[in-house]
């Protein structure tokens, strides 16, 4: 999007949130997830941060959003630092395991466990649980644990993995990523996992129908919610 620009400019893609929007949009979202088949009141909406300052989050808490997830170590702790009480927190971004100190006590959840160095780290200072990433699609060079190593990569893991979650390839149209969220899901149930983090704003209906138990969301939860809108 256009309109989306790094916070190290200084400048944030949603700004002047207002409750009452986040809250319409909510609604719809809400909605969307029955249409697909799955039970608004179970599937999980982590509402995605990284584009939105600390100063506009009390307007997500007063929305009625309870969860949200923070992509990098530093402004996860900033925005706690501020707002730690208004939410449950999860990391949701890609997970250094330098920065493994810093997040994992600070977090319900890691959605994005993806490397031996990672779970070394994780040994020293244990999160509550973790979701393992994998790369259903075998894209070279992208961040996961293939489907063929899943099982021992688990065996190792020191903490306990409640699920998986997966970024498919970037597609023109969401039913393209079907495929890939069905594998999760099967994974998933071979491994006897409960939690499938997949989807966000541009497929998360077609990851709902997958069987998604937490969405991740962004730009759908925000656009049109700001003030000047």
């Amino acid at each position: 999007m256009a309109d989306r620009v790094s916070e190290t400019a200084g400048r944030l893609a949603f700004g002047g949130l207002r409750a009452e929007g986040i809250a319409a949009n909510l609604a719809r979202v809400r909605e969307r997830i029955a249409a697909a088949g799955g039970d608004p009141a179970a599937v999980e909406i982590c509402a995605a941060v990284k584009y939105v300052a600390a100063g506009e989050l009390p307007a997500l808490a007063e929305a009625g959003i309870e969860l949200v997830g923070e992509n990098r170590a530093q402004d996860l702790l900033a925005k706690q630092a501020e707002h730690a009480d208004l939410f449950t927190w999860d990391f949701i971004g890609t997970l250094q395991s330098r920065k493994v100190r810093e997040v994992a006590g600070a977090v319900r959840l890691i959605h994005s466990v993806a490397s031996d160095s990672a779970l070394r780290r994780l040994a020293q200072h244990p999160a509550p649980e973790i979701l393992v990433e994998v790369d259903v699609a075998g894209e070279e060079g992208k961040a996961g644990i293939a489907p063929g190593e899943l099982d021992d990569f688990i065996a190792r893991a020191p903490v306990p993995v409640s699920g998986l979650m997966t970024m498919p390839p970037a597609v023109e149209r969401p039913e393209d990523s079907r495929r890939h969220f069905a594998r999760l899901a099967e994974l998933a149930a071979d491994h006897g996992l409960a939690r499938l983090s997949m989807g966000t704003t541009q497929d998360f209906e077609v990851a709902v129908a997958e069987g998604a138990t937490i969405v991740r969301l962004g730009s759908v939860l925000y656009e049109g919610a700001s003030g000047s809108s």
